[in-house]
């Protein structure tokens, strides 16, 4: 039966710790509802699954940075719905509400993080000289990004939790919707960098280099581009739901319904993790091409800088690239 979120109300009391649902009510505490055991004891064992493989796949693909960026992720995700089973026990732990709201509203940079990583190294993979801006830079402006958000979203949860009265709370808000919104504006301009370059390669000339072309032929390599795709769409999806969240403040309808946010958040970065595990880069790549795909700058005497790494050393312009025609 759902709890009256008015009834027995004590706000005589400054400090709301020491309350249960006996001497307070639960407008007293973080939301207007209880938050349910079942769902989130799924989602903290769902993620919880799912570290132990992505490890294992990083470690066997060589794909480091892409595998700790998902494991650091999940881990967060599990610390943080495992703060919401304590928050169903006592809906006034304040110090399990402050861990809930960091790791939860951060945990999905680390994901986007690893989406990143994949983009550049299926341009290297089809050809870097399609691109607009070479992947390093975009590598490089996506990872700042994605930093400036994680700062921002975590420095405006501990505000926002910590503060003695609403108008600091209020800034602790605005500077964490500052962070989602620079987290949701990266996703959708790496879904435009992406169609942009999905478009050049139909269009232009692709690596002519025949163990790339076997690999971006193959439908493991067609599938994770798909997969990587919807990945970052229903990261994008979650982002957008936290900023309005966060936008109606912790007094709003988004942030006291938890069918929403069950929906919205934690079935979204599920979809995304799913799509990153069970089609995982190394699967598309290989245990060679991944390191391979990588990309570095070089200094050289005949002003050329960009070099790619592993498969692409040697290679010369007259031979690194083959029609998509010729491809198809």
């Amino acid at each position: 039966m759902p709890v009256d979120p008015f009834a027995n109300c004590n706000f005589s009391l400054n400090d709301t710790s020491t309350c249960t649902l006996d001497t307070c009510c639960l407008a007293q505490s973080s939301f207007l509802y209880i938050p349910t055991y079942g769902g989130n004891l799924f989602f903290t064992i769902f993620f919880a699954l799912f570290v132990l493989p992505q490890l294992g796949l990083g470690w066997w693909y060589k794909t480091w940075g892409f595998g700790i960026a998902m494991a650091a992720g999940l881990i967060l995700e599990v610390i943080g719905y495992a703060s919401r089973l304590m928050l169903h026990d006592n809906p006034f732990d304040g110090n399990a509400f402050l861990i809930y709201l960091i790791t939860l509203t951060i945990a999905p940079v680390f994901i986007s993080a690893a989406i990143y990583l994949c983009l550049t190294r299926m341009m290297v993979l089809q050809g870097a000289h399609l691109a607009r801006v070479q992947p390093r830079w975009i590598a490089i402006g996506f990872m700042t990004s994605d930093f400036i958000s994680l700062l921002l979203q975590a420095i405006g949860g501990a505000i926002a939790d910590t503060a003695d009265d609403h108008d600091t709370s209020q800034v602790g808000i605005d500077i964490m919707i500052a962070g989602l919104f620079l987290q949701a504006l990266s996703l959708a301009a790496f879904i435009a960098v992406f169609a942009d370059f999905s478009w050049a390669c139909r269009r232009g000339v692709l690596d002519m280099d025949p163990e790339k072309q076997r690999i971006r032929n193959s439908a493991l390599f067609k599938l994770f581009t798909a997969s990587l795709l919807l990945a970052a769409v229903v990261v994008l999806i979650r982002s957008i739901f936290r900023v309005v969240e966060l936008w109606q403040g912790f007094e709003g309808e988004l942030w006291n319904n938890e069918t929403d946010f069950m929906i919205l958040d934690g079935a979204m970065i599920a979809i995304a993790v799913i799509c990153l595990t069970g089609m995982h880069p190394g699967f598309a790549f290989g245990r060679g091409m991944w390191v391979a795909a990588n990309w570095t700058f070089k200094t050289r005497k005949d002003g050329a800088g960009y070099e790619m790494k592993g498969a692409e050393r040697g290679m010369d312009s007259r031979s690194g690239i083959v029609s998509t025609e010729e491809n198809s």
